[in-house]
Order: C-alpha cells, then sequence, then structure tokens
C-alpha cells in the first residue's frame, strides 16, 4: 500500500530532552488521522519533522511516497501545513495576503483566492487588515492559505484553537468533506480530544514522544467501555455484599464500580441484593467511558 505519510524509529532529541522517540506512523490516503497528546507530548515535533522543518536523530519520514529530506525535499505543492499561529503581513488584508500566498505558489487562477475566502467563512473580514483580526479569523486566514493550492495532503497543527464552537465545527465539517469528497488526507494534531471525536477515521495516542496506541473509529467505539457506578453510605459493606453475590467489584475513589455484563444489563438486580442487605445505594448508575476517559487513563497507566 502507498501511504500519504511514513514514518519509522522517528526520533527527535533537544540536548537531554527525548521531544519524539520511535514514532511509527502510517497514513492511508483520504484518511482524517487525529494525532492526540498533551502539550509538550511531541505531536508539534513530529510534524515539523514530516514537513521536514527539523531533520530527526534518527529514522525516516516520507510524504505523498517521497523522502523527506535535508535542503527541503519534499513534496511540498501536494502538501498543505499550518504548524503552531499562523503567520501574516499584519499590514495587509487577509484578501491581499492570500493573493501574496497564490502568487508565491504559482497558482495561475485568480479565483483561488475568492474560492478559499467563501470556504473559510472569511468573506466578512476579507478586506480587514491581519493585524486587526481576531485569533479565530486569523485562524481561519492559516487555514485559507493552507488550502490555496488545493493538496492532496493537509498537515494541520492544533487547527481549532482560537475558534469559537460553532468554527470548531465549521472546520471540521470542511475537513471531512475535504476528506470524503476529493480524497485529500488529513492529518491533524489536537490536545482537545472533543475536536477529533466523531469525525477522525483513525485516531493516534502520543504520550511523553511516543506513540502508545492507535485506534480505528470503530475500535474506539468498542473500547469506550461500560460501567456500573455505585455509591453507597456503607461502602464497605456494599462492597461485601456484591463480593458475596460473585461480583468482582472494584474501588475507584469511594464509587463501587462493575464492569460485568449481568450488572450492567441488569443494574435493578444489583440495587434489590443491595436493597435486600440492607445498604441500599444512594447512587447507580451505568457510565460509558468517552475518548476522553480512556486517554486519560491510558495516560495514566503509562505514568
Amino acid at each position: 500500500m502507498s501511504y500519504a505519510i511514513e514514518t519509522d524509529g522517528l526520533s527527535k532529541s533537544y540536548g537531554e530532552v527525548r521531544a519524539v522517540e520511535s514514532v511509527n506512523l502510517r497514513v492511508g490516503p483520504g484518511e482524517i488521522y487525529g494525532f492526540l497528546g498533551l502539550n509538550g507530548a511531541g505531536k508539534t515535533t513530529t510534524i515539523r519533522a514530516l514537513l521536514g522543518m527539523i531533520r530527526p536523530n534518527a529514522g525516516s519520514v516520507k510524504v505523498l511516497g517521497q523522502a523527506v529530506g535535508p535542503n527541503g525535499r519534499g513534496p511540498w505543492r501536494k502538501v498543505g501545513h499550518l504548524v503552531e499561529r499562523p503567520a501574516a503581513y499584519p499590514e495587509l488584508t487577509a484578501r491581499e495576503n492570500l493573493d501574496v500566498a497564490r502568487r508565491l505558489q504559482g497558482i495561475p487562477d485568480v479565483g483561488a483566492t475568492s474560492r478559499v475566502i467563501e470556504h473559510l467563512g472569511l468573506a466578512a473580514y476579507a478586506d480587514r487588515k491581519a493585524g486587526a483580526l481576531s485569533t479565530g479569523n486569523l485562524q481561519r486566514l492559516g487555514l485559507a492559505r493552507a488550502l490555496l493550492h488545493e493538496p492532496e495532503l493537509l498537515i494541520l497543527d492544533e487547527p481549532a484553537s482560537g475558534l469559537d464552537p460553532a468554527g470548531v465545527v465549521e472546520i471540521r465539517e470542511l475537513l471531512a468533506s475535504l476528506a470524503q469528497e476529493k480524497g485529500v488526507t488529513v492529518f491533524m494534531s489536537s490536545h482537545i480530544l472533543t475536536e477529533v471525536e466523531g469525525h477522525a477515521t483513525r485516531i493516534g495516542i502520543i504520550h511523553q514522544g511516543r506513540l502508545i496506541e492507535e485506534l480505528e473509529a470503530e475500535q474506539l467505539e468498542r473500547l469506550q467501555s461500560r460501567r456500573l457506578e455505585i455509591k453507597a453510605r456503607d461502602l464497605d459493606t456494599a462492597r461485601t455484599t456484591l463480593a458475596e453475590a460473585g461480583f468482582a467489584v472494584q474501588v475507584r475513589e469511594d464509587v463501587l464500580v462493575l464492569d460485568e455484563s449481568r450488572a450492567i444489563d441488569a443494574p435493578d438486580e444489583v440495587a434489590t441484593i443491595l436493597v435486600n442487605a440492607g445498604t441500599p445505594p444512594s447512587r447507580l448508575a451505568v457510565v460509558q467511558e468517552n475518548l476522553e476517559d480512556h486517554f486519560m487513563r491510558l495516560t495514566r497507566e503509562r505514568e
């Protein structure tokens, strides 16, 4: 299979700090790959290596089948990117900034600027100086510049940064339509899990420089575990009662947790057992883990 992004043993150190260690990525054409991690986990370093902005200490990087190497070698005419805070000429308008970018990229179609302004919802701000734009609209301008040349691959570092909730949804829908309708591959990092949950086709979790887990969208759905959580005034008696009834009981932060299907599917029976034992539950609820819970549990286990 030909991958849009492929790394083998990608590692990068800054002095004693190991920013990225032995990261192996395989991102197929048309995927939306969510690259998740806390601030400082190694997301931006990985993205800089993918774009040839830094040279790895070890490992290799291929983008759209071409090795990324020194002196800017790579298929950059087919790649759009936004890394960290978007840069713009503050005294030029948003439209002028995009037109400069269009000419620098050798795009002859003058209509490309107007189209991307419309797609990114920048029409109301197109003739406003970039230096006067809000953080969210400056982010939209950076995304617009990344999309000007209709790239095959988009590499985005925190693309929803500074956007309001409506803007986050707009960008999410835009990226989904690019992938579905035009086959564009999207590689996007985020530390906010809800930004990628629900529309990424695959998710990679990086922690302390290491890729610790990858999940297909359907895998994530299966892994989002359900459990029955119970609170009672006499927690010890409740725990003993349920254990004697044959349940495997876990105690997490003053809550009893049952993750067996017989408890999850019939919580009323669990309640009856506790009531009959004279220790009725003060709270009994079936809870399902979301991506954020899964991420935090996974990183805690690693630490």
